[in-house]
């Protein structure tokens, strides 16, 4: 087959890195879902938006070519390309995720049950008849705020929509594919089917101790390469070095994790009848990593003594998942309570990726960890999502005075 020809077409280069930056991850979101759920029409997806990438990169470097004359604009540019080329680079690593399943690599079962369990996981459901979801657009629904999950794609009958927006109307007995945090996905799943969530089992042989810690690794790789690019593209949207340096080290931790899983399976691959199972663990542990360097190529553009054009933060901050920084009041009803008994994610939709708490930084909160008064929170999530995060944290005082 011939490359395909790329028609040269005027294009604003903020909307070009703003659809760079979305389709990017919407590309990761849909990779995941392929592998864990073994859909090769998702997987086909995501090759074919990898097409679409590479038509964004190619208008992008030509609009920035255009737009310079003087040496200090060009240097300015050199940071635009740079994370258009971070995202390109996520993008061809969901790419390669998708290629496990066009290609029928093996994933072990363990796996595809593990990721449902990650930080951020990925769940489906078939929205039924009696469903008050049916009929309903997205935007009246607010599926972020009322179970704080995503739907990044929708099947209906042999049809796929992808990236669906808030005109997007749910019919009966369309299948819905969400991303968000594990909490809320026994919501997601009662409102979609009216049933109650009953947690899924398998039966499977029991775990060889080397599988089971080949992926605990990957799953701990993808959780580290989506919290990377959350706090790359935070590093650039707040000019944070802080947030910039732990990018850089966690890209290091990935390295050494990619090396630790490497021994595992081999391990690994003394006991099993078939090695072919194991090898979407290595692929996909180099994709994860790959995730991972494109974030440090994003918080490069910090770290670098270069003044940072206002393009970049204008796109990220238009872009559908917008990331956010909160100062909490010490009038914050959210002061003193823990992460698990706020339910932020499920309550908001938006997912806290760091705190600061005077000079320290807190990476990836857990269910104990404790807000306080003066704390800068760093999240992501939806518009609605970020409003209603807003509203949770007012302080009560305020909250009357509107």
């Amino acid at each position: 087959m011939s490359p395909k020809e790329i028609r040269y077409t005027p294009r604003n280069l903020k909307d070009l890195l703003t659809e760079m930056k979305d389709t990017s991850e919407l590309m990761v979101d849909l990779a995941y879902s392929a592998m864990v759920y073994d859909d090769e029409d998702i997987a086909e997806e995501v090759i074919r938006l990898e097409g679409k990438m590479d038509t964004l990169d190619y208008h992008m470097k030509i609009a920035a070519m255009l737009s310079t004359r003087r040496v200090e604009e060009a240097e300015e540019m050199s940071g635009v390309l740079q994370v258009a080329r971070a995202s390109e680079n996520i993008a061809n690593a969901a790419g390669d995720i998708a290629q496990i399943v066009v290609r029928n690599v093996g994933i072990p079962m363990e796996l595809k049950l593990a990721m449902r369990e990650a930080e951020e996981t990925i769940s489906r459901a078939t929205v039924s008849e009696d469903s008050k979801l049916a009929g309903m657009n997205l935007e009246d629904i607010e599926l972020d705020t009322e179970a704080g999950m995503w739907i990044i794609a929708i099947r209906r009958n042999d049809e796929w929509i992808y990236d669906p927006n808030h005109a997007t109307r749910i019919r009966p007995d369309d299948v819905l594919f969400a991303r968000g945090h594990d909490e809320g996905v026994p919501l997601f799943i009662e409102l979609v089917t009216n049933r109650k969530y009953v947690p899924r089992t398998m039966e499977h042989e029991r775990f060889l101790i080397d599988l089971e810690r080949a992926v605990d690794i990957i799953v701990e790789m993808k959780n580290m390469g989506e919290l990377s690019v959350g706090l790359g593209y935070s590093a650039v949207l707040f000019d944070n070095e802080d947030i910039a340096h732990e990018v850089k080290a966690l890209e290091s931790e990935m390295d050494s994790m990619k090396h630790e899983l490497q021994h595992w399976v081999l391990e690994t691959a003394k006991h099993v009848p078939d090695v072919n199972i194991l090898r979407g663990l290595l692929q996909l542990a180099n994709s994860a990593e790959a995730i991972s360097d494109a974030a440090y190529t994003i918080a490069d553009t910090v770290l670098r003594d270069i003044d940072l054009h206002p393009i970049i933060t204008i796109a990220v901050r238009e872009s559908d998942e917008v990331i956010t920084k909160l100062v909490v009041q010490d009038c914050s009803p959210i002061v003193e309570k823990n992460f698990g008994q706020l339910k932020m994610e499920t309550e908001t939709g938006v997912h806290v990726m760091a705190i600061k708490r005077e000079d320290k930084w807190v990476y990836r909160p857990n269910k104990r960890t404790i807000v306080k008064a003066g704390d800068i929170l760093i999240a992501r999530g939806s518009r609605t999502g970020e409003e209603a995060l807003f509203e949770m944290c007012a302080c009560l005082l305020d909250k009357n005075e509107s």
